[in-house]
Protein backbone atom coordinates (compact mmCIF):
# COMPACT_ATOMS: atom_id res chain seq x y z
CA UNK A 1 0.00 0.00 0.00
CA UNK A 2 1.62 3.28 -1.30
CA UNK A 3 1.40 6.26 0.87
CA UNK A 4 -1.62 8.31 -0.82
CA UNK A 5 -4.11 5.08 -0.43
CA UNK A 6 -2.53 4.61 3.24
CA UNK A 7 -3.38 8.59 3.72
CA UNK A 8 -6.97 8.56 1.85
CA UNK A 9 -7.50 5.62 3.98
CA UNK A 10 -6.59 6.77 7.06
CA UNK A 11 -9.01 10.00 6.17
CA UNK A 12 -12.01 7.53 5.35
CA UNK A 13 -11.53 5.54 8.61
CA UNK A 14 -11.50 9.03 10.53
CA UNK A 15 -14.94 10.18 8.33
CA UNK A 16 -16.65 7.29 9.33
CA UNK A 17 -15.64 7.16 13.26
CA UNK A 18 -16.53 10.81 13.49
CA UNK A 19 -20.03 9.99 11.56
CA UNK A 20 -20.41 7.00 14.05
CA UNK A 21 -20.19 9.40 17.19
CA UNK A 22 -22.56 11.80 15.60
CA UNK A 23 -25.28 9.78 15.22
CA UNK A 24 -24.67 8.49 19.03
CA UNK A 25 -24.63 11.78 20.18
CA UNK A 26 -26.63 13.54 17.71
CA UNK A 27 -25.20 17.06 19.35
CA UNK A 28 -24.56 18.29 15.91
CA UNK A 29 -20.57 18.54 16.65
CA UNK A 30 -18.51 15.59 15.26
CA UNK A 31 -20.58 16.05 11.50
CA UNK A 32 -18.21 19.54 10.73
CA UNK A 33 -15.12 17.22 11.29
CA UNK A 34 -16.48 14.32 9.50
CA UNK A 35 -17.11 16.91 6.73
CA UNK A 36 -13.51 17.93 6.86
CA UNK A 37 -11.99 14.47 6.92
CA UNK A 38 -13.73 13.28 3.86
CA UNK A 39 -13.09 16.42 1.82
CA UNK A 40 -9.29 15.89 2.84
CA UNK A 41 -9.59 11.95 1.67
CA UNK A 42 -10.34 13.40 -1.89
CA UNK A 43 -7.16 15.37 -1.68
CA UNK A 44 -5.15 12.70 0.08
CA UNK A 45 -6.42 10.25 -2.77
CA UNK A 46 -5.36 12.56 -5.63
CA UNK A 47 -1.34 12.98 -4.41
CA UNK A 48 -2.03 16.27 -2.02
CA UNK A 49 0.63 16.24 0.92
CA UNK A 50 -0.03 15.82 4.68
CA UNK A 51 0.20 19.29 5.23
CA UNK A 52 -1.99 20.20 2.16
CA UNK A 53 -4.45 17.43 3.32
CA UNK A 54 -4.73 18.90 7.37
CA UNK A 55 -4.66 22.31 5.72
CA UNK A 56 -8.39 21.52 3.58
CA UNK A 57 -9.71 19.08 6.97
CA UNK A 58 -8.85 22.77 9.32
CA UNK A 59 -10.98 25.01 6.82
CA UNK A 60 -13.48 22.42 5.52
CA UNK A 61 -14.50 21.88 9.54
CA UNK A 62 -14.42 25.54 10.16
CA UNK A 63 -16.68 26.49 7.69
CA UNK A 64 -19.20 23.93 7.91
CA UNK A 65 -19.25 24.87 11.82
CA UNK A 66 -19.58 28.70 11.16
CA UNK A 67 -21.78 28.75 8.02
CA UNK A 68 -23.73 25.83 8.42
CA UNK A 69 -24.31 24.88 11.89
CA UNK A 70 -26.38 27.70 12.53
CA UNK A 71 -28.83 26.67 10.06
CA UNK A 72 -29.00 22.82 10.72
CA UNK A 73 -29.48 23.97 14.39
CA UNK A 74 -32.06 26.62 13.57
CA UNK A 75 -33.88 23.67 11.04
CA UNK A 76 -33.41 20.80 12.92
CA UNK A 77 -34.62 21.95 16.22
CA UNK A 78 -37.71 24.07 15.37
CA UNK A 79 -40.23 21.71 16.78
CA UNK A 80 -38.86 21.10 20.33
CA UNK A 81 -41.08 22.43 22.59
CA UNK A 82 -38.81 22.96 26.21
CA UNK A 83 -41.40 22.01 28.96
CA UNK A 84 -41.42 19.75 31.69
CA UNK A 85 -44.33 18.12 31.35
CA UNK A 86 -42.34 14.58 31.13
CA UNK A 87 -41.80 14.99 34.68
CA UNK A 88 -45.63 13.95 34.82
CA UNK A 89 -45.15 10.28 33.83
CA UNK A 90 -45.28 8.14 36.39
CA UNK A 91 -46.94 10.09 39.35
CA UNK A 92 -49.65 8.75 40.60
CA UNK A 93 -53.21 10.56 40.45
CA UNK A 94 -56.68 10.65 41.76
CA UNK A 95 -59.09 10.36 38.90
CA UNK A 96 -62.04 13.32 39.39
CA UNK A 97 -64.28 12.39 36.45
CA UNK A 98 -64.67 8.12 35.48
CA UNK A 99 -62.23 7.55 32.89
CA UNK A 100 -63.79 6.52 29.59
CA UNK A 101 -62.01 5.95 26.60
CA UNK A 102 -65.13 5.06 24.32
CA UNK A 103 -67.33 8.19 25.79
CA UNK A 104 -63.94 10.13 25.19
CA UNK A 105 -64.19 11.45 29.29
CA UNK A 106 -61.80 11.00 31.79
CA UNK A 107 -59.82 13.90 34.38
CA UNK A 108 -57.58 13.92 36.85
CA UNK A 109 -56.17 16.46 39.02
CA UNK A 110 -52.32 17.08 39.09
CA UNK A 111 -51.15 20.21 41.02
CA UNK A 112 -54.40 21.79 40.98
CA UNK A 113 -54.46 21.69 37.44
CA UNK A 114 -57.11 19.32 35.92
CA UNK A 115 -56.57 17.45 33.07
CA UNK A 116 -58.00 15.16 30.40
CA UNK A 117 -57.37 11.25 30.97
CA UNK A 118 -57.65 8.20 28.94
CA UNK A 119 -57.02 4.94 29.75
CA UNK A 120 -54.05 2.95 28.75
CA UNK A 121 -56.26 -0.13 28.35
CA UNK A 122 -59.16 1.16 26.01
CA UNK A 123 -61.21 -1.73 27.24
CA UNK A 124 -61.35 -0.54 30.61
CA UNK A 125 -63.52 2.55 32.65
CA UNK A 126 -61.83 3.69 35.69
CA UNK A 127 -64.35 4.88 38.18
CA UNK A 128 -64.14 8.50 40.02
CA UNK A 129 -61.82 8.42 43.21
CA UNK A 130 -59.40 5.67 41.70
CA UNK A 131 -55.46 5.63 42.09
CA UNK A 132 -53.88 6.05 38.71
CA UNK A 133 -49.96 6.29 37.29
CA UNK A 134 -49.37 8.54 34.56
CA UNK A 135 -47.92 6.13 32.23
CA UNK A 136 -47.31 8.76 29.24
CA UNK A 137 -48.39 11.94 27.61
CA UNK A 138 -50.10 12.56 24.51
CA UNK A 139 -50.93 16.10 23.67
CA UNK A 140 -52.84 17.75 26.37
CA UNK A 141 -54.16 14.28 27.58
CA UNK A 142 -52.80 11.78 30.50
CA UNK A 143 -52.58 8.23 29.46
CA UNK A 144 -53.00 6.16 32.39
CA UNK A 145 -53.08 3.35 33.88
CA UNK A 146 -55.18 2.09 37.30
CA UNK A 147 -53.47 0.99 40.66
CA UNK A 148 -54.99 -2.12 41.54
CA UNK A 149 -53.86 -2.20 45.68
Amino acid sequence: MNIISTAAAFWLILTVILAIVELATVGLVTIWFAAGSFVAMFFAAFGASIPVQIAVFALVSVICIAAVRPLAAKYLNNNVEKTNIDSIIGKRLVVKVEIDNLKESGKVDFEGSTWLARSEDNNITIPEGAEVTVVRVEGNKLIVKRDFM
